[in-house]
């Protein structure tokens, strides 16, 4: 069966929008870091209206849940919740980081993959991933860490690319000179969550509106989950 799936991401500085209908994907990317709460719902009712449907026809609701910047993906998770309540639609919750490793699958055909969002403070969003029967497996968990970290918790093995703004944002990394293959794969985008987002819906794995929370990984972040309604 072919699903009508809706995907958005603001969790970095690119704000996304994603649609599968009919088995066409397609998508608006822009780069508006301080401007996600005004372009995100004009560019998902773009792609309706592209599509000719409406937000009641689609069948399950997509978006990037972190790490990113907090108030991008406090952006991302508040309109997930308007949406998905609205139009009552199972949400899959994706990780950017995640994201990231599909798009250079994708791309590259890469199956080992080290993700890295710059998180400030001398600081990278970080994980490492590995492609086992069309599913990506956690070899090192998300955290948030410094470069050093990070860097002591590599799993250098051949072929391994590395995606995202950490990279370039700490020369740590590069000083190292590491036997890695650095990609000009940046930030993540909704259009790559679409396909992590069909195998975790044939697994049965959707949330609920209530049931959605932001990933920031920094403990002192706080989210307030709407209250249940009945």
């Amino acid at each position: 069966m072919t699903y009508t799936i809706l995907a958005l991401d603001t969790a970095t500085e690119a704000c996304s929008v994603a649609l599968q209908h009919h088995d066409n994907v397609t998508t608006l990317n822009e780069i508006s870091p301080r401007s996600h709460t005004q372009r995100i719902l004009p560019m998902i009712d773009e792609l309706l209206t592209r599509a000719n449907i409406t937000i009641n026809q689609v069948d399950f609701l997509v978006f990037g849940r972190g790490p990113g910047s907090f108030t991008g993906v406090r952006v991302g998770v508040s309109v997930a919740q308007g949406l998905a309540m609205g139009a009552n639609l199972p949400v899959v919750a994706i990780s950017n980081l995640k994201a990231m490793a599909e798009e250079a699958f994708q791309k590259l055909g890469a199956k080992k993959v080290i993700a890295l969002i710059d998180a400030r403070m001398n600081e990278v969003y970080f994980a490492q991933f590995e492609r086992e029967e069309n599913e990506w497996k956690e070899v090192v968990a998300e955290q948030v860490c410094s470069p050093e970290k990070a860097i002591s918790q590599f799993q250098l093995e051949q072929d391994t690319v590395v995606v995202g703004t950490g990279w370039s944002a700490y020369s740590q990394f590069s000083e190292q000179n590491l036997p890695l293959i650095i990609t000009d794969i940046h930030l993540s985008s909704s259009q790559y969550m679409i396909g992590i987002a069909k195998r975790e819906i044939q697994k049965g794995n959707t949330l609920s509106a209530l049931d959605i929370e932001p990933v920031y990984l920094r403990n002192e972040v706080t989210w307030e989950k709407l209250p249940n309604k009945r």
